[in-house]
């Protein structure tokens, strides 16, 4: 395990199907490899065991950003590289984490809603048009695209090695990991 002097939060935020998940599981895979304390805070494991009963509205959506933000803190104050993919739609909340968390990195995952869509493994496009879900972000919820991510990774246009490696990237600049021996 790699002594790590610092922690810091990695905020993957984008629509349904953006690609958050792939690049960050890439992203973990890399640094665990180098030996780096990793983990990782899904949006969908975090709504289904911390979050468990808060539905989508604004209020509920904001409260379960929240409390990402707050364990995410908790992890980075204690020398963690904390990896986050949520969706997080809005804005003022994640601004609100990026500034309760002092070492924070958010990851712009850009994909048209049109490749969202045609992505769509899990059928939630389909099911929110046709009205079976309610409050579905890109669809009859807004997504509030970031003014200044540190990272945007364009998933339509760049394989996930090259968006992971961006990232990576970032993390070397800043200083929260050494330089790669090997590229990817």
């Amino acid at each position: 395990m790699r002594q790590q002097e610092y922690g810091v939060t990695v905020w993957f935020t984008g629509l349904s199907g953006a690609g958050k998940t792939t690049i960050c599981k890439f992203v973990e895979k890399e640094l665990r490899i180098q030996g780096y304390r990793v983990e990782v805070l899904d949006g969908d494991a975090v709504r289904q065991n911390i979050c468990k009963g808060l539905g989508f509205s604004k209020e509920d959506r904001e409260e379960n950003i929240r409390r990402i933000g707050f364990v995410a803190h908790l992890l980075s104050r204690n020398n963690v590289i904390v990896l986050v993919s949520a969706i997080s739609p809005y804005r003022e909340i994640r601004e609100q984490v990026r500034q309760s968390i002092p070492s924070f990195i958010e990851v712009y995952v850009n994909a048209s809603l049109e490749v969202c869509e045609q992505r769509d493994v899990k059928g939630l496009y389909k099911k929110a048009r046709s009205g079976e879900i309610k409050h579905f972000t890109g669809i009859d919820d807004p997504y509030e695209i970031p003014l200044r991510p540190e990272v945007e990774c364009k998933t339509n246009q760049e394989s996930v090695t090259q968006s992971a490696t961006k990232v990576l990237e970032k993390l070397e600049e800043l200083g929260y990991i050494v330089a790669r021996v090997n590229d990817l």
